[in-house]
Parts: structure tokens; sequence; C-alpha cells
């Protein structure tokens, strides 16, 4: 085995692992209702933990997606390290210490510690997250569909390998209790060494752009005109206009940008809700109905949940990735500015954000006419996540075609700020508790999941 090829092994290892290991916020659903229990966490305290995590993502997308393009993956692996290693090691420190019987100020105190340690997790993630996909991009450019569309989908099936663990391994099988302490202290140690090693596997030139050596598809036609004429055709006026030169003010004058930013809005932002709030949403609803008694605990619907929403996850981001590149491949563009195809170029993407939007309005429509108990609940969890994730899978490459690659990372982290703010506006209201006196209550609450985003996105 030669030196080059087991650096791309290596890097290629790095990439699986870092993607892989990203999404531990995103089991926060399997500890909430451990920490409701023992550390007497409200529900709105819990919900702001979970959005804590989930929105610190976007507060610096841009920024570390400025260093994505200028100082290249490894850096933001070993930012990574650092932070879901203080993180992850704080919340089990915080759970750890915690009194049996804690007060209303030392239960306050718990509260700000855990949203303190979920929100650098989050930072954490994005760092790992954007580690991955632009390192798998720059790695293999010959191959950025599956590059990129891989990287994705292990990321998407983060939260389902972190919730095998957690369930087999620190869950007691007696009482079906997940051992929090424990969890979170193995995922500071794992994180931390796994982003570790990616910041000495990833490492690249940070002025180091690989142009795919791919043959593409003829777009002009060749006409026997030689090659230093190439400037004196129409192309010359393709290279003023060259995607991904302009600033962010000139970003944010395009109307391209901004229709895209509202559709994100509303697209990933009631799907985020419904991810970190998945927890939350089974316990609003009644776990049996009139005909039928017993089933199982809300601990095991919550951990059915995570894992539906990771595997549908996992296999949108899949599918979507390899159908987008075989019908509707990304341009590129030459030194000359001209933009060429790699294949024949049959559909826009953005039928395939259509796509996703109707299927989300769908699934929220469904969830608000039809959901009655926990039992049906997993429409929304399979919906969400196809929905969510066939979003993310093509937007970097609409970006890319849209504004080129200099600033892709730049580019691609300001458009992660529609989420962000499209998380707090879909509505989300569901009890902290659940009592007989309460099902009607949940069912009418749960209601309200589904209607307004649904309204939003038709």
């Amino acid at each position: 085995m030669t030196m080059s090829t087991l650096q791309s092994l290596l890097r290629c290892c790095s990439v699986i692992l870092n993607a892989v290991c990203a999404g531990g916020i995103f089991t926060f659903p399997l500890m909430s209702p451990v920490l409701s229990e023992h550390l007497k966490l409200t529900q709105p305290q819990l919900t702001t933990i979970a959005l804590a995590g989930m929105m610190s993502q976007y507060t610096v997308a841009s920024g570390v997606g400025k260093v994505i393009d200028t100082r290249g993956p490894a850096l933001c692996s070993l930012i990574s390290a650092g932070l879901f290693t203080f993180a992850y090691g704080g919340f089990a420190a915080t759970t750890y210490f915690y009194p049996e019987t804690p007060s209303a100020s030392e239960s306050l105190s718990i509260f700000r510690n855990l949203t303190l340690a979920f929100f650098l997790a989050g930072v954490g993630t994005v760092f790992g997250y954007f580690s991955s996909l632009f390192a798998a991009s720059r790695f293999f450019p010959n191959h950025t569909g599956i590059a990129s569309g891989g990287s994705m989908a292990l990321f998407g099936l983060s939260p389902l390998f972190l919730s095998v663990i957690a369930s087999n391994w620190f869950t007691d099988p007696t009482t079906d209790t997940l051992n929090v302490t424990r969890f979170t202290a193995f995922l500071a140690v794992f994180c931390g060494s796994v982003y570790l090693l990616g910041a000495l596997a990833l490492r690249i030139d940070p002025l180091d752009i690989p142009v795919s050596t791919e043959t593409p598809a003829a777009e002009e036609p060749r006409s026997g005109f030689p090659d230093e004429t190439a400037t004196l055709l129409p192309d010359r006026q393709k290279l003023r206009q060259l995607p991904g030169d302009g600033s962010i003010v000139d970003l944010a004058r395009q109307s391209d940008f901004w229709l895209i930013a509202v559709f994100c809005l509303l697209t990933l932002g009631a799907s985020e809700m419904i991810i970190s709030n998945i927890g939350t949403i089974v316990l609003s609803l009644p776990p049996y109905t009139i005909e039928q008694t017993g089933g199982s605990s809300a601990q095991a619907y919550t951990s059915r949940q995570v894992k539906l929403l990771s595997l549908s996850n996992t296999i949108s981001r899949i599918t979507v990735g390899v159908l987008a590149d075989f019908i509707s491949p990304v341009a590129s563009y030459l030194p000359c500015g001209a933009r060429t195809f790699p294949r024949k170029h049959r559909i826009t993407r953005i039928a395939f954000l259509s796509l996703s939007s109707l299927m989300l309005a769908s699934t929220f429509i469904w969830m608000n006419n039809r959901v009655l108990t926990r039992d049906d609940i997993w429409t929304l969890s399979i919906g969400t996540g196809m929905g969510y994730s066939a979003v993310f899978t093509v937007l970097p490459s609409i970006i890319s075609s849209i504004w080129g690659m200099p600033n892709l990372g730049r580019n691609f982290g300001i458009m992660m700020y529609a989420p962000f703010v499209g998380n707090p506006l879909s509505p989300m209201s569901t009890p902290s508790s659940q009592s007989p006196m309460q099902v009607e209550m949940g069912c009418a609450r749960a209601e309200n999941v589904g209607r307004a985003p649904s309204l939003l996105l038709l």
C-alpha cells in the first residue's frame, strides 16, 4: 500500500467519523425525560436547552464557512474537538453533581449550565459537520456528488448511531432509563478523540481549490475557433459575471438569495422545530386508544421516533443525492467563464425544493387531522426527516451553481440563518406532563404542531 493510498484511506475514515459523530445534540429527546424527572426541569426549560443546541449551529455558520474557505477543514475539526469535549464534559459534570432534591435556585443553576453546554455542543456540531462536508468535496473533486451526499447521509445517520449506543450500553434494561451522565461523558471522550484525529488527517492547503478532471458535456459549439480566440466570444461576458466573486452586500442584493432564504426559513425552520421537540410531542399524545391500553413507555416511543427520523433522513439524502446528480447535474465554470455540465441536464434542482415543501406540508396536514395517539406519530417523523434532508441535500449544489465555489462555505453558512430565524417562529405548544384528564388537551395541542406550518408551506 503506497503512502498516497494510505493517506486517502485515512482521509476517508476521518470524513466518515466526523460526519457520524456530529449529531450528538439530536439525541436530546432521549435525555429529556430523565432530566425532567430527576432534575425537576420544566418543559419550557427542556425546550430552551434543545433550542440552544439546535439554533447555536446557525449563529456561527457564516463564520465557520469562511474558516473552511480560507483555512481548510482541519482547523474546524480541531475546534470541534475542543467544543465537544468541553460541552459534553460540562453536561456530564452538571448532571453528576446535582443534589437529590434540587431547590428552585439550584434547578435554575442546573438549567443555565445545561443550556450553555448544549449551546457549545451546537457550535461544535456545525464545525464538525462543515469539516466533513467540505473536506469530502475538496479531497474527491471528481466525485463531488457522491462525496458531499455521502457525508450528508452519514451526518443524518449520526443520531441513529449514537442513539443505538445510548440504548445498548447506557440504558438500564429493567427501568428503560438512560444514564445521562455516563452517556454524555462518553460523548465528550469519543467525539474529542475523533475530531482530534480529523485535525491531523484533514490537513489541506487553504489556497488549494481542486478542479474536477471529469470531461464535461460540451455546452458550447466546437466550431473550429482557435483557443486564443475564446475570449472574443460571448463567454467574456460570462467571465465578468462569474458567480462567487461578490461581497455579502452584493449577495444580499440578489432576488435569488432572498427567495431561497425565505424557502429555508419556512421548510427548515418548521422541520427543526419538530426534530428538536419530538420528545415533547410524544408526551403530548395519549399512549393508548379507547380499544387499546398499555403499550410502551414515553422513553421507548421517543427513542423509536429518533431512529425513524435518522433513518428517513439518511435514506432521503442518499436517494435524492444520486437522483439529483443523474437528472440534474451541477453546472461548473471553466477559467474562461464558460458554463458546462458533466451530463445532460434534464430538470432544475429547484424542482427538488418544491417537492420537499409539498411533502412537508402534506405531513403537517396529516399530523393535524389524523394523528391521535403515540402509535400514529411515525408518519410525522418519517415525513419530516425526508423533506428536511432533501432540502439540505440539494441546497449546497444550488448555491454553488448560482454563486460559484470560491465562497461556497460562506454563502452556505449565511443561508443557514434562515432556519435559525424560522425555528422559534414555528408554533410549538405541548404540555409538560400527561394524565388522563390531559389526553384530550394533548391531542388538541398536537394539532397545533401541524396546522400553522402546513398553511405556511402551502
